[in-house]
């Protein structure tokens, strides 16, 4: 996450975090350490995974005091980094400051960086599996709200790709969408006459007549939406190239495979940001220096 997106964007939500666990203060740190004294404390990670957040999880602190220091630890001759394996028991860094600040920043910082490595960790499992295959791996809009930002970026550290980021990204016209226009033919018209032609447009399709009319229609990319492995195949056959192909509809690593075998371009999944388990990391052994 680079430095401008971190104080245009990121910062905002850092800051909500920590008032929503500080508050008006840290009373278990005020209570047994009520001045300032110096100390550092590790950051150990506790299983394998990728890493994702080191960023965020250093901003933490400096929001809470600028002279703060997270110094990254080295692996193979080069400092950690977003999208690094690591390994249960590795050290990651050496957190320095204001004990008072460790203390307090601890558990956002902690959220921020197990949540993003678990997501990315989870996608590059899953982007695994479409190695050597011209499918794409690509996420939701099922993210947590006010993480957007963090879930995205962590599917990107885990070898994923982003779909649009918000409502006003791109065109993507889902059954709701559908009805409201009167069917297929009517919403991409509409969308067509409304959106910039910079947009690509979107059509969500739930059965092979839906398909047709979306390719008739002019449709940039045509999803389908839950449909069996034959109904894939078919809906391919009839699209024959004249609009990229999105597969969506509870894909997981376990049914993936499958999937991509039939050719389609995008596999979009949900599961990447709202079902990947958070990836086991601590801050440990605290000391008081000097």
């Amino acid at each position: 996450m680079n430095p401008i997106t971190m104080q245009l964007v990121a910062d905002k939500y850092i800051r909500l975090a920590l008032e929503e666990d500080i508050h008006s203060e840290d009373v278990s740190t005020n209570a047994v350490m009520p001045e300032y004294k110096p100390g550092e404390v590790q950051l150990i990670c506790k299983e394998d995974g990728i890493i994702a957040g080191l960023p965020v999880f250093e901003r933490v602190f400096t929001l809470l005091d600028e002279n703060t220091k997270v110094t990254f630890q080295e692996k193979d001759g080069k400092v950690i980094r977003d999208g690094d394996k690591v390994e249960k028991g590795q050290l990651l860094a050496v957190v320095t400051g204001d004990i008072r600040v460790l203390l307090s920043g601890e558990r956002t910082a902690l959220n921020y960086l197990q949540r993003m490595s678990g997501i990315a960790t989870y996608t590059h499992t899953v982007s695994g599996l479409l190695s050597g295959t011209k499918t794409k791996l690509l996420d939701t809009r099922k993210t947590t709200p006010c993480m957007r930002i963090f879930e995205k970026y962590a599917v990107k550290a885990g070898g994923g790709c982003n779909h649009r980021y918000n409502l006003s990204d791109g065109v993507l016209l889902k059954d709701n969408h559908i009805d409201a226009a009167g069917g297929v033919k009517k919403a991409v018209l509409a969308a067509k006459e409304y959106a910039p032609f910079v947009r690509k447009i979107e059509v969500e399709t739930e059965n092979l007549d839906m398909v047709k009319e979306a390719v008739e229609a002019g449709a940039d990319i045509i999803m389908l939406d839950n449909m069996t492995p034959e109904m894939m195949a078919e809906a391919i056959r009839i699209i024959d190239g004249r609009a990229e192909t999105e597969c969506s509809g509870n894909i997981t690593k376990e049914n993936i495979k499958t999937i991509t075998e039939l050719g389609v371009d995008y596999v979009s999944s949900g599961a990447l940001t709202h079902s990947a388990p958070i990836l086991d990391i601590s801050l440990k052994h605290l000391k008081v220096l000097g």
